[in-house]
């Protein structure tokens, strides 16, 4: 469907004008079945529901006074209860008609393209963000009254944030604002998918101001057999090979008997910044902290807010006058920034009672420290830490991985040890841990920033067992992973997360799904090691990724369309 765009400064038209342009190219509405105008035909209904409502229960009453048996009914009282039924039913009706109206009447995907049957009109421009076209509308949206919305959002008058409050219903909003943002920008959203998703779902807890969704595929590598039990890892990437290889390292683990895990510590870290008058001053409140009869104290405190948020420890840092106080706690299924985030605030508060020169600069004061490459949390650990282990038998790692135990052993020590100690690593000893874990993430609703942290690992390889097998292990000292909460709640995310057997929060024993799940992508880093440092080593690296990772498409002719905008055709 061809479409103008209206000039920002021209006069809004009549309503009736506006439907008049659009019945010539728009399907026709469910509310135009209706003898009268909709808004008439529910006035009447709806005063006669209640007219015949408080009619039958002022007869009702004088039954009841009467002593009359309330079965007993007249002529007029049986044709008030079949009137009262059937306005019922209208009324119920009614408030589906917008819902199957907004399948009939869908906003054009070529909200940019102009009438071909203007030849010989005046010689037009090409214009951008809020100016358009002087010619009548042919409206791109399912309504009159949301074009009229779409123009409010453009002037400014209606902030786009405020839509979802604004209307109450999520998805009119995304399509609302994607259409507004289209208008602003003169770049067309065609490609980026707005049906199919549940946008009420995301209010106020994953995404603000939504105009759509991004597709990422969903591979399943497995089974992975780790700590005796079989699992089938869902990934979620756009990089061909990744889902393959980590595959092929399942493969091997599985037929070398699988592999097993240790959770070496439990407990996610917030760490405040607080500032004093001077340096003693601050030692003095470190002392405090890190005194063990103090411990229960701070405790009581910090584990008020949260039935799951368990103070495990305070470790503290001294800058001049300023300390940095570094929370641990465990917290759960869940993945705990909010939890020990609200214990914190527990603390500080009684604190400042006891301290009150103490001045508290912010709730987090990068020691903790997230979202960002740190010592204390390749050292100290944060979220799960864990060890995965296996030992691969020589037969496997021939036939499977298709190299020899030295080769891989000697590639480890100079690429993962020496090489990332060449480049000043930090957490970085391996070969590709971030890629399985980003992709892990992705798909079982993590925050995918923490992937930084969380893909901290060192891979070791040694020969056993006469130098005839293979033992590699990697340990992960800080993944930050949840079961409940965030991403997780989405309906895809929750499938993958069902999948594995680690969905929402343990009722037998709490926080045990979110460590299955920690020693899950430890596994499956294991298998990705495995496979790259194999293909590394037998050099099929170029070779997969050139066959699996590389796109037939002309990509040239996508980049030229997509840089060049919404297509506009000029007569």
């Amino acid at each position: 469907m061809d479409v103008r765009r209206r000039s920002s400064k021209a006069t809004r038209p009549a309503a009736a004008e506006l439907q008049s342009n659009a019945s010539e190219s728009v399907a026709s509405k469910a509310s135009d079945a209706l003898p009268l105008p909709l808004y008439l035909t529910n006035a009447v209904f709806f005063t006669l529901f209640f007219s015949l409502a408080y009619y039958l229960l002022l007869r009702w009453r004088d039954k009841i006074r009467n002593s009359v048996p309330l079965h007993i009914v007249t002529f007029s009282e049986l044709a008030a209860i079949v009137s009262l039924i059937a306005s019922f039913i209208y009324l119920l009706g009614f408030f589906g008609i917008d819902f199957v109206q907004s399948f009939i009447t869908r906003a054009s995907n070529d909200a940019w393209d102009l009438d071909q049957d203007d030849v010989g009109a005046p010689q037009h421009r090409l214009l951008t963000c809020g100016r358009s076209l002087p010619d009548r509308l042919i409206p791109a949206v399912s309504s009159v009254e949301d074009e009229e919305i779409i123009e409010c959002v453009v002037k400014g008058e209606i902030p786009s944030y405020a839509l979802e409050e604004k209307l109450g219903d999520c998805k009119r909003a995304a399509r609302i604002r994607r259409e507004a943002l289209q208008r602003v920008t003169g770049r067309s959203l065609q490609g980026l998918p707005l049906d199919g998703f549940d946008y009420k779902s995301i209010l106020k807890q994953c995404c603000e101001m939504p105009i759509g969704y991004v597709q990422i595929p969903v591979g399943i590598a497995g089974p992975l057999l780790l700590d005796g039990f079989v699992y089938f890892v869902p990934m979620a990437t756009t990089e061909g090979c990744l889902v393959a290889s980590t595959n092929r390292g399942f493969k091997g683990i599985y037929a070398s008997g699988g592999a097993t895990s240790t959770i070496l510590r439990d407990g996610m870290t917030r760490a405040p910044v607080v500032r004093f008058p001077s340096a003693s001053r601050a030692c003095h409140l470190k002392f405090f902290l890190e005194s063990p009869s103090n411990f229960q104290t701070l405790a009581n405190e910090f584990n008020r807010s949260s039935n799951f948020a368990r103070l495990q420890g305070v470790q503290c840092s001294i800058a001049g006058k300023n300390l940095y106080m570094r929370f641990s706690c465990s917290t759960g299924d869940a993945m705990g920034m909010n939890m020990v985030s609200k214990g914190v605030e527990n603390v500080l508060t009684y604190l400042k009672s006891n301290y009150p020169d103490m001045d508290i600069i912010g709730i987090s004061g990068n020691f903790c420290s997230d979202k960002k490459p740190a010592a204390i949390n390749w050292i100290e650990g944060r979220g799960k830490s864990v060890v995965c282990e296996a030992i691969i038998k020589e037969e496997v790692v021939k036939n499977v991985f298709r190299t020899n135990v030295a080769t891989l052993v000697e590639l480890n020590m100079l690429k993962n040890l020496a090489g990332s100690a060449v480049a000043g690593a930090l957490g970085g000893f391996n070969a590709h841990a971030s890629n399985i874990v980003s992709a892990i993430f992705i798909a079982t609703g993590q925050d995918p920033a923490q992937n930084v942290e969380s893909s901290h690992c060192i891979t070791m390889m040694e020969a056993v067992n006469d130098g005839k097998d293979l033992h590699v292990s990697v340990t992960m000292p800080s993944i930050e992973v949840g079961t409940i909460g965030g991403g997780t709640q989405l309906a895809s995310q929750s499938a993958c997360l069902n999948l594995l057997g680690v969905k929402g929060a343990s009722k037998e024993l709490p926080g045990s799904n979110s460590r299955l799940l920690a020693t899950i992508v430890a596994g499956s880093v294991l298998a990705g090691e495995l496979s790259l440092m194999a293909a590394i080593a037998d050099g099929q690296l170029v070779k997969s990724h050139m066959k699996y990772n590389r796109s037939s498409k002309d990509v040239s002719k996508v980049a030229s369309r997509s840089e060049d905008g919404p297509s506009f055709k000029i007569n």
